[in-house]
C-alpha cells in the first residue's frame, strides 16, 4: 500500500460500505497490492454484520483501465498462475460472499476492469461508460472469471463476440445485452448506486438475500440441483428471526427491523 494514499479506500454509514479503487492516475490499474487490498477489503465488508451491501467504484474518472500492464514484465507459468490468486479471491468474494455487491461504474471498465464490474449483483453505469473485453489484444485470455461471468450474463453468443473482438463497446449495448442493470447520466452512477445500496440495507432481511446469494451463485446448474439448493435454503430461512419478523412485520402492518439471524 502507498504511503501517501491508500489504494482502496473504505468508507461505510447506513449499513453500506463502499470501496474505492483509488489509483487516479493509472485509471485504477489493478497492480498486485491493489488486488490484495481489494481482496481483503471485500472480506472485512462481508465479516462485518453492520454491512448490509457494499458499493465498488473507481476513484476518478474511470472505473477500473484492467492490469497494471507495466508491473507484467518477467512473468512466467507459475508466478502468472500465482498473480491470479488474489483476483480469484475477489471475484469469488463478490459471487459467493452473502453481501449483495453494486458496481458503480464511470469512464472505462475494459479488461479486468470489465470482468470488475460484472461479478457485482448490479452493475449501475453510466451512459458515456465504455467497456471492452481487450485481453486478447495483450495476447492473453480473459480472467477475473469472464469465461464464467460473460456467458452468464450475455449468453454464450455475445460472449463469444464479446471476448474474441475485444471490442469497445458502450453502456447502452451493455445494458442491452445484459452486462448493465441501470443506467444514470455521466457522474451519477456512485449517487445511483448508493441510494439502491442503503434501499437493500434498510428494506431487505440479510440472511434471505445471503441465501439468495448462494443459489445464484450455483449457477448454472441442471433443474435438479437448484431445487435441491433451493429446498435447503428456504429451510433455513423458515427457521430464522428474520422470516419470524418479517412475517410479523407484515401482518402487523409495519416495517420490519431485521437482524441479519
Amino acid at each position: 500500500m502507498s504511503d501517501a494514499q491508500p489504494l482502496v479506500t473504505v468508507e461505510t454509514g447506513d449499513g453500506v460500505t463502499t470501496l474505492t479503487l483509488n489509483a487516479v492516475s493509472k485509471r485504477n490499474a489493478l497492480a498486485m497490492p491493489m488486488r490484495e487490498d481489494l481482496a481483503d477489503a471485500l472480506d472485512a465488508a462481508i465479516a462485518d454484520p453492520a454491512c448490509r451491501a457494499i458499493v465498488l467504484t473507481g476513484a476518478g474518472e474511470h472505473f477500473c483501465a484492467g492490469g497494471d500492464i507495466g508491473g507484467m514484465g518477467g512473468v512466467d507459468a507459475i508466478s502468472g498462475r500465482n498473480r491470479l490468486a488474489s483476483g480469484h479471491r475477489i471475484v469469488r468474494a463478490m459471487i459467493e460472499g452473502e453481501t449483495p455487491v453494486i458496481s458503480a461504474v464511470e469512464g472505462y471498465a475494459v479488461g479486468a476492469g470489465l470482468s470488475l464490474a460484472i461479478a457485482a449483483d448490479i452493475v449501475v453505469a453510466a451512459r458515456t461508460a465504455k467497456f471492452a473485453c481487450s485481453f486478447n489484444r495483450l495476447g492473453l485470455v480473459a480472467d477475473f472469471g469472464a469465461a464464467w461471468l460473460l456467458p452468464m450474463r450475455a449468453g454464450i453468443g455475445r460472449a463469444r463476440q464479446i471476448m474474441l473482438t475485444g471490442d469497445t463497446f458502450e453502456a447502452e449495448s451493455a445494458e442491452r445485452w445484459g452486462l448493465a442493470e441501470i443506467l444514470t447520466e455521466t457522474g451519477g452512477a456512485l449517487a445511483e448506486a448508493t441510494a439502491l445500496a442503503r434501499r437493500i440495507a434498510a428494506t431487505t432481511a440479510p440472511l434471505s438475500n445471503a441465501f439468495a446469494k448462494r443459489l445464484l451463485a450455483r449457477m448454472p446448474g441442471t433443474l435438479d440441483d437448484v431445487l435441491r439448493a433451493e429446498a435447503d435454503s428456504q429451510a433455513a430461512l423458515y427457521t430464522s428471526r428474520d422470516f419470524a419478523e418479517g412475517r410479523a412485520a407484515f401482518l402487523g402492518k409495519r416495517k420490519p427491523v431485521f437482524e441479519g439471524r
